[in-house]
């Protein structure tokens, strides 16, 4: 048996610079990863199924995490069958990568499990083709990233607390998208000009969040009262950056909604991954 965290990640900021012919859009972001974890278990069986628990609101055909082990089947020197579970903590559709970092999680861990021989760089590109997000969790390192996503700089990043809330809601990442007044075309922009002033810096997907759900407006309100609230991904969580004036415990006790207080992480806790 294998227990492994698979941690969530914040969006930084999000802009949208342009869009490709295939309708792709281009994007600038920063990937902080965070000690909010889900954890999977990985026990090998003797038959040759997959199966997952702990998910059962996904059909198994789905589920990223089904799909990352039939991503490796080409690949597998000594394919074995696996009963996956996994004890969800980051919530889901939060734009805070849970689904991803799954993916990226069951790559790394069955790629040594069946001894597929893949190299990290190698379980980052088979990912893409599961999800742009997939690639940041398979290095495991903070980054500032442009393309779709999966062009990649890796970043070091200072140690940092975050209050999350979790607005009652699912967001619609199509339904965002769809909109005619999203802002396509941010200027293009550079990390040391993050650097500089990191608070002017925000989500082109924010103003849209907030009007098509009332409840991330009431959640980025409320945290607007201790510091800046801002949007992450395209997904319904919000936070904001933790200072030393705040009274965390009250901002906790008295959110609208589900809250989390997290620390960013230098690198994944799976970074350096071994089957023993």
């Amino acid at each position: 048996m294998i227990r492994v965290p698979s941690p969530a990640k914040l969006n930084l900021f999000l802009h949208i610079t342009g869009r490709r012919d295939n309708g792709y859009h281009e994007l600038q972001s920063i990937f902080q990863l965070i000690d909010l974890c889900d954890w999977l278990e990985f026990n090998q069986t003797v038959s040759p199924e997959i199966s997952i628990d702990g998910l059962s609101s996904v059909d198994l055909e789905q589920n990223l995490i089904f799909k990352a082990t039939q991503i490796l089947k080409p690949h597998a020197k000594t394919y074995s069958g696996l009963n996956i579970s996994i004890e969800k903590n980051i919530p889901m559709g939060a734009g805070l990568g849970g689904g991803s970092s799954n993916a990226a999680t069951t790559l790394i861990v069955v790629n040594q499990l069946w001894q597929c021989g893949l190299s990290i760089e190698q379980l980052a590109e088979l990912g893409l083709k599961l999800g742009a997000d997939v690639p940041i969790f398979v290095h495991g390192r903070n980054a500032w990233a442009e393309g779709i996503g999966e062009h990649l700089t890796f970043i070091d990043l200072d140690q940092k607390q975050y209050i999350v809330l979790k607005p009652d809601c699912f967001i619609s990442t199509q339904l965002l998208f769809s909109q005619k007044t999203l802002t396509r075309d941010t200027k293009p922009t550079k990390f040391c000009a993050y650097q500089l002033k990191p608070f002017n810096f925000g989500n082109n997907f924010e103003p849209l969040a907030r009007s098509l759900y009332p409840e991330v407006n009431e959640a980025m309100q409320y945290l607007d009262q201790f510091g800046i609230a801002k949007l992450t991904g395209t997904g319904a969580c919000v936070f904001t950056e933790v200072t030393a004036d705040m009274n965390i415990d009250e901002i906790l006790a008295h959110s609208p909604c589900k809250a989390y207080l997290v620390n960013s992480l230098k690198e994944s806790p799976l970074r350096h991954f071994k089957v023993i």
